[in-house]
């Protein structure tokens, strides 16, 4: 049986702050809103676009009716979708890593709870796409992280087994969707959270994607059916 390793998206396999960040500014601007500083504002990035303008509000301390916040989620995604890849870029060293892990005969896939359609988008323009047997969105099922079954589901998408599987990614949602589904999780320390990486309770924590391999194989190997 082939292992698999599945990463989240946003601060993980892909930086993608400039474009999120650009696209929250241009939604509040419409409102009237003054954005709030990328520094902080980039910890608002994780478990979806929606999520991330919450935390906005809640950060400048605005309340929004249900309605209106669904009109700033749709002039996110107006703005988003054209500008998807405008500066997101992959992080150093990724492409590298994801070659040794398919020279070692590991199957790849996505779990992230960005829209599938923007996350293959945004993939496809990175040339990254073909990179991964199965990309699984935050609307592909009627589930999303940290529901351990979106987890499970893109592993068995890209054919593989959660038996033999390890989570990639960048926040505690991610930490919690792995333990629920009790897969192995190796976080990395230079993404999205405000919780320091290093308390995030992973079984690995790596600090540039030329450590990935070895600690991917290791926690594999560790797997009752690697």
């Amino acid at each position: 049986m082939r292992p698999t390793v599945v990463f989240d998206l946003d601060g993980t396999l892909v930086d993608t702050a400039p474009d999120l960040l650009r696209a929250l500014d241009f939604a509040l601007e419409r409102e009237g809103l003054n954005p709030p500083e990328d520094h902080d504002a980039r910890n608002f990035i994780g478990g979806g676009a929606r999520a991330m303008i919450e935390r906005a509000l809640a950060h400048t301390q605005v309340k929004f009716t249900t309605e209106k916040v669904d009109g700033l989620f749709r002039q996110f995604l107006v703005h988003y979708e054209e500008h998807i890849a405008d500066h997101s870029r992959p992080f150093p060293g990724l492409e590298t890593a994801l070659s040794r892990l398919a020279d070692e005969g590991v199957v790849l896939a996505v779990c992230t709870n960005k829209i599938e359609r923007y996350a293959v988008k945004l993939l496809r323009e990175l040339n990254l796409a073909d990179r991964f047997a199965y990309i699984a969105g935050g609307d592909t099922f009627e589930f999303k992280k940290p529901d351990p079954r979106h987890l499970i589901r893109a592993i068995e998408g890209a054919g593989g087994n959660p038996d033999c599987a390890v989570l990639v990614g960048d926040s505690e949602t991610d930490v919690i969707t792995a333990k629920a589904a009790e897969i192995p999780v190796i976080a990395v320390s230079f993404g999205y959270t405000e919780i320091p990486p290093a308390a995030l309770g992973a079984d690995r924590l790596i600090h540039k994607y030329e450590e990935l391999t070895e600690a991917a194989m290791d926690l594999l190997a560790r797997r009752p059916l690697a």
